[in-house]
């Protein structure tokens, strides 16, 4: 039997954990990353209301597992899992929250940036150390990374191979939480709830719409945007809000998420 190295619970309150199990160090290893895109399957096929992707409490993932590194055919096969897998995770349509406590290295880091936000504490600390080992991120570093933080903040991180710290990381744009605890976990469960109750479809819809849009011209991103306005007008959760809006103001709208 394969060993289970990714742990998903759906909980009563509409949030789904996956929670990395892969000690000492939660290395993303080829049977990991499959496992990975299984759970991202189930999700995307029948969402939650939002999802958390949590590690340990020392280390969310420190990166690739580096004993399956070869020559350029292993590269090809250790890219194509990573792709496969944070791709997969990228593409749940619910909102995805890293919970980042201790270190997220490499492919760790790469996992925390295909989430939607991070959650991080005083000690999270994320890299892309790769080009001390002579090669480059191969699970999104340099593409993600430069999305978020910039292309010059991202040459500096992924060229030098140093670590950033939660608080340049919450600087630049990269931590968006810094909790006030040791736990990450917990301030991100009260987001991913909180996102639960909101009107999930029409949360998809504006991840469709804001991660489609980044790499077209304006007018093709906003086409985009109002083929997603136009399809959320079919949900319930549109009538429910405009009704509780007119008869109860904002904000007091209880959505079914059809």
């Amino acid at each position: 039997m394969a060993e289970t190295l990714v742990h998903l619970e759906r909980r009563d309150d509409g949030v789904a954990v996956i929670t990395l199990d892969h000690p000492k160090v939660n290395a993303l290893k080829g049977a990991l990353n499959a496992q990975l895109v299984t759970i991202a399957a189930d999700l995307a096929a029948d969402p939650p209301g939002a999802v958390i992707v949590t590690g340990g409490q020392r280390v969310f993932a420190a990166g690739a597992d580096i004993t399956e590194f070869g020559g350029q055919e292993e590269a090809r096969i250790v890219g194509a899992s990573f792709r496969a897998a944070l791709d997969a995770v990228a593409a749940i349509p619910r909102m995805v929250i890293a919970a980042v406590n201790g270190y997220a290295l490499g492919g760790g880091c790469e996992l925390a940036l295909a989430c939607d936000m991070r959650v991080g504490t005083a000690k999270s600390t994320f890299g892309q150390p790769e080009i001390l080992l002579g090669i480059i991120p191969g699970g999104g570093g340099t593409q993600r990374l430069s999305r978020l933080v910039g292309p010059s903040r991202a040459k500096d991180i992924c060229l030098s191979g140093r670590m950033v710290g939660s608080d340049e990381a919450y600087r630049i744009g990269l931590l968006d939480r810094v909790s006030d605890g040791d736990d990450a976990f917990d301030e991100a469960l009260e987001l991913a709830q909180g996102f639960a109750k909101g009107a999930v479809l029409a949360q998809a819809a504006t991840k469709t719409a804001i991660d489609g849009g980044l790499d077209l011209a304006l007018e093709a991103g906003l086409d985009l945007e109002n083929d997603q306005f136009i399809e959320v007008f079919g949900t319930d959760d549109s009538q429910i809000g405009v009704k509780s809006f007119l008869e109860n103001g904002p904000g007091r709208a209880v959505f079914t998420g059809r």
